[in-house]
């Protein structure tokens, strides 16, 4: 998370959420308003932020954050997708597969459980369904 790197950087906690709520686009007042503290306080924090993480501006501060930011979002992502590939697994373990054969394609039915008839009529394999 955004946070805990801010905090390994040697930011406080009230740095590191300051940090965050600029990076997500907020201005100083909204920052200000969500924290329930003051705009003169939000400066304050910026001023800290930017000297412990050596950035001279707003604009650095969130380039610097970026990665960060994509890196959990890409994560989260990966594991939705695997999870979602693992159901679609669970739910139907027979796939239907095409083969290039020339300028035709021809159709295959891959039966990846053992013993388990795939349709073809041939004990499971796939060798009957290529109409030879």
């Amino acid at each position: 998370m955004l946070r805990d790197v801010l905090i390994q950087k040697g930011l406080s906690n009230r740095e590191a959420e300051v940090a965050e709520l600029v990076t997500k686009g907020l201005s100083n007042k909204e920052v200000a308003n969500q924290l329930f503290v003051t705009e003169k306080t939000v400066k304050f924090h910026l001023t800290n932020i930017y000297k412990k993480m050596n950035v001279k501006s707003r604009a650095q501060l969130i380039v610097w954050c970026l990665p960060h930011l994509g890196f959990v979002e890409k994560e989260e992502r990966q594991a939705a997708q695997e999870q979602a590939n693992a159901q679609q697994i669970i739910q139907n373990p027979i796939q239907q597969n095409t083969i290039p054969a020339g300028s035709q394609t021809v159709g295959g039915v891959i039966n990846p459980i053992p013993g388990l008839s795939s349709g073809t009529g041939n004990g499971g394999t796939d060798a009957g369904s290529f109409g030879m």
